[in-house]
């Protein structure tokens, strides 16, 4: 009998983002500010109505320089390519670098969650994952950086100042684990050394 060997995770290092209200503009300027050749892959969860479909993929798209695209199951990481979770589908991030939609049951009353996308990939990608919260009422997301912050992830939060809605970055800096609190305006450049320090520490 074969045995198959488990597909090793990607080598780059992973961006887990969460929205809410205010989001898309939050979204737009963040995505906007990241160059193309960022070198990491990047997940997103924005809440969104789940009774229409969703232009938000075509609409970051044309307005940043990374490739933005909803997300289908199985779907694998790739970076410098923004998989956002389709409207009213939590989306789950794999070891081998896979999505998996689900609709199972809602998570703090909405679905996609934060939550679930930030402990899947956390169990996934250990301490190459960076969670960012931004704008948004509620508290989803603050269960999932707690689960980053304990696997060696890094997590960030939007400042109140810049902050449309401050309820989920609130939520998750009083969780205690949250290791950068960033004007929006800031975000892109903050990820960016972020992922230059991963790749530093990745070299022999």
């Amino acid at each position: 009998m074969t045995t198959v060997a488990p597909i090793a995770p990607a080598a780059f290092p992973v961006i887990a983002i969460a929205a809410s209200a205010g989001g898309l503009s939050a979204l737009t300027a963040l995505l906007s500010g990241l160059s193309p050749d960022l070198h990491a892959a990047l997940v997103i969860v924005q809440h969104l109505d789940p009774r229409h479909p969703s232009l938000m993929a075509e609409i970051l798209t044309r307005k940043s320089d990374i490739t933005v695209r909803q997300a289908v199951e199985g779907d694998r990481l790739q970076p410098d390519t923004a998989f956002i979770a389709p409207p009213d589908h939590h989306m789950l991030v794999n070891p081998d670098g896979t999505l998996t939609l689900t609709q199972t049951e809602l998570v703090h009353f909405v679905r996609p969650s934060a939550d679930l996308l930030f402990e899947s990939v956390a169990a996934s990608f250990k301490d190459r994952v960076i969670a960012v919260v931004l704008t948004g009422t509620g508290q989803d997301g603050a269960m999932g950086v707690r689960a980053v912050h304990k696997m060696g992830g890094t997590v960030l939060a939007q400042d109140q100042a810049s902050a449309e809605f401050f309820g989920m970055p609130q939520a998750a800096i009083r969780t205690g684990c949250v290791d950068h609190i960033v004007p929006l305006s800031a975000i892109p450049a903050t990820l960016a050394q972020w992922v230059a320090q991963r790749a530093t520490h990745a070299k022999p």
